[in-house]
């Protein structure tokens, strides 16, 4: 099942798995598909440390780096990396810090354990670029995907000078046109119903019009994907691949404590909602008392980015780490696609592809059956 996109990369099989979990990008990747890390919260040395893992445990398998560079943010134009984060972080208002701590110390989230105050969020060019610099010095990196809109031309070129593949996601049509006129080499079209940052138009209605819009560069479909049946929807419509996210959120591979995991299971596809609350653009989440406090009239709105996550940063890693202490979870950042809502167990990596390919196979013959000859 190799579409042209997969004969390009060398791939078996059109998935592709965003997540920010080192072992399942090299899962994936060693199961036929290709694992994509996304790097946005890690600094350079992080990253340096997670690619180093990748590369002596993937094998002969290839794998991609995501990175988050917006179109336009708070702070844009500063090419200081440790400039940017200073100005940033006194530009983030004293009242917005009282309120955020004090959710979490209401909701009885332990506090971050003093000397480890690093904090590493690339939502910049000039922290995008150095994630970059240290991806393309990887021979199985191989492709290098932006989050958050058309890649600077500086980094295009950078990275098709490399001889590697360069795309963005899109939820938008105009988005799809701008990354094809700016040369990239696929597009990731996700649907509203995507976990993450995604735009307001759903999946089967953004899909086929990006593919007409923006033929003949591929794209990978995005956004409300959990089975084979989803997967052959998606491909029945001109996509070239697939690109999951939360489907690994419960993988056995992935790093979530139990608690978090158990709030995935529990939720359903009407538990999650789209919230500027912990990033400053608008993204699916599942809903608790965090994302429903910063909508209230009488509360601080949601900063700008990057000054949102920068503020939010502690939180994140707060209730990630502690996840079944106290309420975490009422005030926790899960990010996660309305398909949570079929996230019922915990699968590993490879048997979750196996699933997809044979429900995939198994949909398309209910589909030719109805068309005998």
């Amino acid at each position: 099942m190799q579409t042209e996109l997969c004969k390009k990369l060398g791939i078996d099989v059109p998935i592709f798995a965003f997540t920010h979990c080192r072992d399942v990008v090299v899962e994936v990747s060693k199961a036929g598909g290709i694992g994509i890390l996304g790097a946005v919260g890690y600094s350079p040395k992080q990253l340096k440390e997670e690619l180093d893992w990748i590369d002596d445990h993937i094998g002969d398998h290839i794998y991609g780096v995501d990175t988050a560079i917006p179109q336009k943010y708070e702070g844009q134009g500063e090419t200081d990396p440790e400039k940017l984060v200073e100005m940033l972080q006194a530009a983030i208002p004293d009242q917005h810090r009282k309120f955020a701590e004090k959710l979490l110390s209401d909701h009885g989230v332990p506090s971050w354990p003093d000397g480890d105050d690093e904090v590493s969020l690339s939502f910049s060019e000039a922290q995008g670029q150095l994630l970059v610099d240290i991806a393309l010095t990887r021979p199985k990196c191989r492709m290098i995907v932006n989050a958050l809109g058309t890649p600077p031309a500086t980094i295009i070129e950078q990275v098709h000078k490399s001889g590697r593949l360069i795309g963005a996601l899109a939820g938008r049509l105009k988005h799809g046109a701008k990354h094809k006129e700016a040369g990239l080499d696929f597009i990731v079209c996700q649907g509203s119903e995507g976990g993450g940052h995604a735009g307001e138009v759903t999946s089967m209605i953004l899909w086929p019009q990006m593919v007409d819009a923006v033929a003949p560069l591929p794209v990978l479909a995005a956004g409300g994907i959990a089975s084979g049946r989803q997967m052959l929807a998606a491909m029945s419509m001109g996509v070239q691949g697939v690109w999951l996210g939360s489907m690994w959120l419960n993988s056995t591979e992935a790093s979530a404590e139990p608690a978090q995991r158990q709030s995935y299971m529990d939720a359903t596809s009407e538990d999650t909602v789209r919230s500027r609350s912990f990033t400053g653009k608008t993204a699916r989440m599942l809903k608790n008392e965090w994302t429903e406090a910063w909508e209230r009239d009488d509360t601080p709105d949601p900063l700008p980015m990057p000054l949102q996550g920068y503020l939010t940063f502690d939180a994140t890693r707060r209730t990630h780490r502690y996840a079944g202490k106290g309420e975490t979870q009422k005030v926790a950042f899960n990010p996660v696609g309305q398909v949570v809502g079929q996230i019922n167990e915990i699968e590993s990596c490879r048997d979750i592809m196996m699933r997809l390919l044979t429900e995939y196979s198994e949909a398309l013959d209910q589909v030719t059956a109805l068309n005998p000859e």
